[in-house]
């Protein structure tokens, strides 16, 4: 199932950002819609399986995928629900614990860091039961991985348990567990060494993996830029861009490197390019932003207006912001 990258901001690892989506390990019926992000064919399909069969795990779990995928916030409790219901009624599933497990992550994050605290055994959980259950499910053992380098060590998380995982991984492919080592040398700022592995992995286009190593990219890129190491973040988005020329995730890290700089004038035309090829809300609100900051106050309003109506659409927290943007532009 496809990660959908937020891509709002470049936040610290923190505990409340526990939700990791990565692609199954096996094709689906919603697997094609899912990959290529048409999340509302991939509910109609799943709501018209589960019409027949409201157990049905890969239907389940891919109702949670487009939740978390597409309206987080709003359907959160939908989608644990969902979670839960998939583990109740299929126990040896490893894609209904992962399901269950990414719902909670996604409940995770819109929660203070103390109630954020109260999902999070239930969270590393639910992936390692995924990963008990299928030890190929590679999604399972990203988002467990993801926990391990994202929680404290007084709920269950650490590096070394990331690097014992990673070791594990070794023994089923070696691509993986350098791509998880790759995320490792992210999370402790050993930036060299996580390019170094990402430039040397070995990924079949279009498959799991690659979008695995994408999205590594994109991780790296933002630490970096949070460092104010510009150079090296165009440099990696750079090439996430030229791998990946069918994500917008390229452009947009570029765009945000040059925003972070305020070369607002800059950063414009690549949110444009980034908003054809997705035009999700977090695009149209950078979009805004640079736009604003160029005064030209009628294409920011169209920009922030296009952010709150797009899907998937913003955080509460920033579609307020653009709210209020647009108030305070139109006055």
């Amino acid at each position: 199932m496809p990660h959908p990258v937020r891509h709002e901001s470049f936040p610290r690892l923190a505990l409340a950002a526990l939700c990791l989506l990565a692609a199954p390990a096996m094709a689906t019926p919603y697997t094609a819609a899912l990959k290529s992000r048409n999340y509302l064919d991939a509910e109609r399909l799943a709501n018209a399986a589960l019409a027949g069969a409201p157990r049905d795990p890969q239907a389940l779990a891919a109702k949670v995928d487009v939740i978390v995928a597409t309206a987080a916030e709003a359907r959160v409790d939908e989608a644990v629900s969902l979670g839960e219901a998939c583990v109740a009624a299929n126990p040896r599933e490893s894609v209904c614990h992962d399901a269950l497990g990414t719902a909670l992550g996604s409940k995770a994050i819109g929660a203070g860091i103390f109630s954020a605290m109260g999902y999070a055994g239930k969270i590393r959980d639910a992936f390692r039961k995924a990963v008990e259950l299928d030890p190929n499910n590679v999604g399972a053992r990203f988002s467990l991985l993801q926990y391990y380098l994202m929680a404290p060590g007084i709920v269950g998380g650490g590096v070394d348990k990331g690097r014992a995982l990673a070791a594990d991984t070794a023994r089923l492919s070696q691509e993986t567990s350098q791509l998880m080592q790759a995320r490792i040398a992210t999370r402790e700022e050993d930036f060299a060494l996580a390019e170094r592995l990402l430039r040397a992995v070995n990924v079949a286009p279009g498959s799991d993996l690659a979008d695995q190593r994408r999205d590594a990219l994109w991780s790296l890129g933002g630490s970096l830029m949070m460092e104010k190491r510009y150079a090296d973040s165009e440099r990696v988005f750079r090439e996430l861009q030229a791998a990946y020329p069918d994500s917008e995730l390229g452009l947009y890290g570029l765009a945000r490197v040059r925003q972070e700089q305020g070369k607002h004038a800059e950063a414009v035309p690549l949110l444009e390019q980034a908003a054809r090829i997705y035009p999700q809300g977090a695009v149209y609100y950078r979009l805004g932003q640079s736009l604003q900051a160029g005064g030209n106050k009628a294409r920011a309003v169209g920009a922030y207006e296009k952010a709150l109506g797009a899907v998937p659409g913003l955080s509460k927290k920033l579609s307020a912001d653009a709210s209020a943007q647009i108030k305070t532009l139109k006055e």
